[in-house]
């Protein structure tokens, strides 16, 4: 029966691994989820046909528990709340973690069979385990809105969460060779859950898509230690996966906003909240209605939409479909402009997108759209913000100077819709809004490209 299982953990290994290649790429995406599901239907098959089982009772219940709750997710929740989703997922799997390593340590401790090695595995497994469990709570509270999204800020706080992580990290060192201190145990794993608080505390909105794929690196590097723990094959294989591909992609997501990882955790972008209000009626704007912003698309042959989190608050990426195949039969160009760290996570916009059945081929990521940008002859913003801000090339004194943007200000001419001139999710004042070839359409999104879409089909 061993061999069985250790049979069916190499496949299921073998399709994570193909699983993960199909997600490099739009096309081969949904693939590569199929091919995941069913390794990790197979790995929880493989670990059922363990011999060392003692009871089927909790691992039914556990089943039916947790299968019901994944169905509800999956059925329930809507493609706007997906960040949260994915949020509370890590941090559901981070805590399997460390119930799991508590629980080898009262056993392995009670049988005097706690070795160096395994209890470095054991260390390692609670310790990223529990900072990944608040920090990911946190990181849910502020997706939410539960929890204020700017960051919060308070003197002294580097030092002390360097501190924080250095004292609990020196208690995972003593342990290593020090085993048998259920005190040190304990207080390292209690500070590693406040340590995942005020990890994420100071991040602000405009850095969430990092906080989510770090999480996720994390949470991988917590189940391969558990692997290492229970000698499991497959948990070292996925959780390895897991928080390698996580930590790439948070260094890809930091290049995107040209900030290192010690300017995420530690800078607070942000933290300046302006009145978007009172600049609004200090400079003026170019109001546009439904039937001239027809009339504006109507003389383009090349028109580009930037999506935002807007458009999915709205839930409006169907109905930008359908303006995109209403301007197709009036043969102008269209395309979407996607900047990495739109949304609230990792391909937020991608996916919203791809649920809409919009084409693969009219994606564009930054760097290919950014070149031919003078030549575009209309660009719709929808709900995005501080990803096409040209403060971050032009003023030296915001906090996201630096950050590669979409320059859709140099389209010919630039229609925003937003709900109100409020600040983005970041805080930060946005100059587009005020430039001479900007239009403003005011409104919900999803309603406004209705009555839009409405306009064409006359």
């Amino acid at each position: 029966m061993n061999y069985l299982t250790e049979v069916v953990y190499l496949i299921a290994s073998v399709l994570f691994i193909l699983g993960l290649k199909g997600l490099s790429h739009p096309e081969t995406a949904r693939r590569g989820m199929h091919f995941a599901e069913i390794g990790m239907l197979l790995a929880i098959i493989g670990t059922l046909l363990n011999g060392h089982i003692v009871t089927w009772t909790w691992i039914i219940t556990g089943v039916a528990i947790g299968s019901a709750i994944g169905a509800a997710m999956a059925i329930f929740m809507p493609m706007t709340a997906m960040p949260q989703r994915i949020a509370l997922s890590h941090a559901f799997g981070a805590l399997a973690a460390v119930l799991v390593g508590i629980n080898e340590y009262i056993e392995k401790g009670a049988h005097d069979e706690l070795s160096n090695f395994l209890m470095g595995a054991i260390g390692f497994e609670v310790l990223f385990g529990a900072l990944t469990v608040t920090g990911s709570l946190m990181a849910f509270g502020k997706l939410s809105e539960l929890i204020k999204g700017a960051p919060i800020t308070y003197k002294g706080q580097n030092f002390i969460n360097i501190t924080l992580f250095f004292t609990a990290f020196g208690m995972f060192i003593y342990l290593i060779f020090f085993p048998y201190n259920p005190v040190i145990f304990y207080t390292m794993i209690a500070l590693a859950f406040l340590i995942g608080i005020f990890l994420v505390m100071p991040i602000g909105g405009a850095d969430m898509p990092v906080v989510i794929s770090l999480m996720n690196s994390y949470a991988g590097l917590a189940i391969a230690a558990t692997g290492f723990a229970l000698d499991n094959k497959v948990l070292i294989i996925a959780g390895s996966l897991d928080g390698a591909s996580g930590f790439i992609l948070s260094i890809i997501m930091s290049q995107a906003m040209n900030r290192s990882f010690a300017n995420v955790l530690f800078g607070a972008v942000g933290s300046s909240q302006v009145d978007a209000g009172n600049l609004a009626e200090e400079r003026p704007i170019t109001r546009v209605g439904i039937e001239d912003t027809k009339f504006i698309l109507e003389q383009a042959d090349r028109v580009v939409v930037v999506p935002g989190y807007g458009m999915a608050v709205a839930q409006a990426q169907h109905t930008v479909r359908e303006l995109s195949d209403e301007l197709d039969k009036h043969g102008i160009t269209v395309e979407f402009a996607i900047h990495p760290v739109a949304g609230r996570m990792p391909g937020h916009m991608n996916v919203l997108l791809a649920e809409a059945n919009v084409s693969y081929d009219q994606l564009l990521e930054m760097e290919t759209i950014n070149p031919t940008m003078d030549s575009v002859d209309v660009c719709i913003i929808i709900g995005a913000n501080d990803v096409v801000n040209p403060a971050a090339r032009t003023d030296k004194s915001s906090p996201i100077y630096g950050m590669p943007i979409i320059d859709v200000d140099k389209a010919r001419t630039v229609i925003v819709m937003k709900r109100s001139m409020a600040a983005g999710f970041a805080g930060i004042e946005n100059p587009l809004f005020y430039q001479s070839n900007t239009k403003m359409l005011f409104g919900d999104a999803k309603k406004v490209l209705q009555e839009l879409v409405a306009e064409f089909k006359k």
